[in-house]
């Protein structure tokens, strides 16, 4: 009869070195010689100075910290696949480090005189071991480790996708000039000028540029009283004009202004003043093209004039959240930066989409982000979360009323497509007529879901509630919120099943911390770090906020720490969420950059152990804050 444990144990053992090279029947004999060894936390395994046990261990789950000297400092961490204790049994002597269950762990114990002579026939094996001792470490296959026994694994440092030289690109300029002949008065500049929102006025001789006028000659000749207002433009314009054509590089653009002491440059067909000019660059384009200032960026987005602009500025948006992370800029600051900068983008889009609409809105409203956009934590672009609130009007006009939001959510909807937001699956977007209503209707709405609250209720809930204004009129949002308030304290049943709903999400670990992963579909073996680990935190302080009736706060982190403050008693756990929901935010943005993608899915095996360990680190907390949130709320009760 086969023995099922020891089975377990060599399918177990045949993936990690020096095992992997054994044979399937070797690897059977020997595991029916192990002892499986269960460790609390922080139980020690040996002490440093010990006598060596007659075995070495594998760690079989869970994690072991090796420690050495009177601070006990941690000079290596063992997690699962890892040998440890194995040296001193070779070398004869005794322990040199101690070896502490690092959390809850199985362990392998492996009897030398059992193990040796697998070592002395196998090449492989024996050569494994020499390497190990030779490179001071456990496995000398492991880059991240070789040479030294515990240091911080290196930050990935992924590199954008179609990353370029950039300084050596062309640099982008405005096609749309804006000019004026050399009798043109100074106020008729100035006017235009104004009118078309530039810097900058070139003055043409059959297209051919002949001189150029900037806000800067405007002050210093006509503002300061040197000239009248009604001068012409070739008393006052720079002359001749510097040219350049269109394949002028950003290093070239910013060389050529610098060496001149101008602000702006002309492009000619030919690149000389002899030529017709196509086109004009401003010193603020080459700060847009650089794309590493938040303050150009944001100046960039308010400038655009068509969605496409916007896009391109998106992927100077990403280039500077690779930075960010790469300089481990503080993810707080990281967040709050990005997030700005995506609200800017947002509103720009609702401000073009408005200019398209052919009247203006027939009443007050305002955009709603919701879901990780409200909360500002959309680093990465995922799908659109978003609704519509405006003004309530007569039933007479409703229709009508609605009508036109529909249209115009649908064209910034449309927008944020366009540049990079894919549209919601579920279509929990403004352009659904479900989710683009009058104040009094998302009133109705919602005391619908506080009252009633079923599973889709609390869902709704759940995703509506984390809204944040990005454009319009902020009284109807906070009578909105108002609202809210009022009605969940009239129905406080409410948040025993809004705190049930937060329970629902998997567990990210099993037994022993094992992380789980997706067991069938399209993301079959990987680890769910949106459902399994930032959901928890996010549903939780979602629902502890709104107990305590706190508005403005939306970022769940934010929320921990508000929560910290109204509850001395529970710092450490809210702080300790605080810090892992910035934790795992990061992770996932940094895995998201380096995989193209929403960084929602991770394969935990091309994870370095280092990144396994702090993954896992904060999978304690997410235990912890459920556990209160169930205790506070009483969840128990409802299951009965």
């Amino acid at each position: 009869m086969k023995n099922t444990i020891s089975h377990r144990v060599a399918d177990f053992l045949k993936n990690f070195p020096p095992f992997n090279v054994l044979g399937q029947s070797d690897l059977e004999t020997l595991a029916e010689e192990i002892t499986i060894v269960y460790k609390e936390k922080d139980s020690v395994i040996f002490a440093e100075n010990d006598e060596p046990h007659t075995y070495f261990y594998v760690v079989n789950k869970g994690a072991v910290a090796l420690k050495k000297g009177s601070d006990k400092s941690v000079m290596d961490m063992c997690d699962e696949g890892d040998i440890f204790g194995l040296r001193p049994l070779m070398a004869q002597e005794n322990y040199k480090m101690t070896a502490k269950a690092h959390e809850e762990s199985i362990l392998y114990a492996i009897p030398i005189n059992i193990f040796k002579p697998y070592a002395q026939k196998n090449i492989a094996v024996g050569n494994f071991l020499i390497e190990s001792f030779a490179s001071n470490t456990r496995n000398p296959y492991s880059k991240s480790h070789r040479g030294k026994l515990y240091d911080e694994v290196p930050e990935i440092n992924p590199v954008a996708p179609n990353t370029h030289v950039l300084d050596l690109q062309s640099v982008q300029y405005s096609k749309k000039l804006v000019t004026c002949t050399a009798t043109t008065s100074a106020k008729t500049i100035a006017k235009r000028m104004t009118e078309k929102k530039v810097g900058a006025m070139l003055v043409v001789s059959d297209k051919m540029p002949i001189g150029i006028i900037t806000d800067k000659d405007l002050r210093n000749n006509i503002v300061t009283g040197k000239y009248p207002i009604t001068t012409k433009a070739k008393e006052i314009m720079v002359s001749p004009v510097i040219t350049y054509n269109k394949h002028l590089t950003i290093t070239q653009a910013q060389m050529a202004m610098m060496k001149s002491n101008i602000s702006h440059l002309c492009i000619t067909k030919d690149g000389t003043p002899n030529s017709k000019a196509i086109g004009i660059l401003s010193k603020h384009d080459v700060m847009v093209a650089l794309g590493n200032n938040p303050a150009v960026l944001i100046k960039a987005i308010n400038r655009a004039k068509k969605i496409k602009s916007i896009k391109q500025i998106r992927k100077s948006i990403t280039h500077l959240l690779q930075d960010y992370l790469d300089q481990n800029i503080p993810i707080k600051l990281t967040t709050k930066i990005i997030s700005e900068l995506n609200d800017a983008c947002v509103k720009q889009i609702i401000k073009l989409s408005l200019e398209e609409m052919p009247t203006k809105p027939p009443v007050k409203f305002a955009w709603l982000a919701l879901g990780s956009q409200g909360r500002s934590e959309q680093l990465l672009q995922t799908d659109q979360d978003n609704a519509m609130v405006f003004e309530n009007v007569p039933e007479e006009k409703l229709i009508e009323t609605t009508d036109f939001f529909l249209k115009l959510s649908k064209l910034i909807n449309k927008g944020l497509f366009e540049i990079g937001y894919d549209y919601c699956p579920a279509e929990m977007m403004a352009s659904n007529p479900n989710w683009c209503l009058s104040l009094d209707e998302w009133k109705k709405t919602i005391s619908h879901w506080i009252i009633n609250p079923g599973t889709d209720e609390v869902l709704l809930s759940s995703i509506f509630f984390d809204y944040n204004i990005t454009y319009g009129d902020v009284n109807l949002v906070n009578e909105l919120s108002e609202h809210i308030f009022e009605t969940t304290k009239k129905y406080p049943i409410f948040y025993l099943h809004l705190a049930s709903g937060a329970l629902q999400n998997p567990s990210p670990t099993g037994f022993f911390r094992q992380v789980l992963v997706e067991e069938d579909g399209e993301h079959k073996d990987t680890f769910d770090l949106k459902r399994r680990a930032l959901m928890p935190l996010t549903d939780a302080a979602r629902v502890l906020i709104l107990s305590h009736s706190v508005k403005s706060i939306n970022s769940t982190a934010e929320r921990f720490e508000k929560l910290a403050e109204l509850e001395p008693n529970n710092e450490e756990i809210f702080m300790a969420c605080s810090y892992a929901t910035r934790a795992l935010l990061k992770f996932r943005t940094k895995q998201g950059l380096l995989h193209n993608d929403s960084g929602r899915y991770i394969a935990i095996d091309k994870l370095t152990k280092e990144e396994r360990i702090k993954l896992k680190r904060t999978f304690k907390t997410i235990k912890e804050i459920q556990e209160l949130v169930s205790v506070r709320f009483k969840v128990s009760n409802l299951l009965r």
